[in-house]
């Protein structure tokens, strides 16, 4: 448990690249927020495609 800001630090040290986050907006607009561990960035990723969305990412 803890603030959103907490567990991204959390998975930025065990080295998690990538943190998918469902928040109440997710079950409305289909889409999840993905933040990467190395720039910071976030962005909104509609469910169905997210799969896809990180395996590009990954895959580079």
């Amino acid at each position: 448990s803890g603030s959103i800001g907490r567990r991204y630090a959390r998975a930025d040290e065990t080295g998690v690249p990538f943190c998918v986050t469902i928040d109440f907006d997710s079950i409305e607009s289909k889409d999840v927020t993905v933040r990467d561990r190395d720039s910071t960035e976030q962005v909104r990723v509609p469910i169905a495609k997210l799969r896809q969305w990180l395996l590009e990412k990954v895959l580079v």
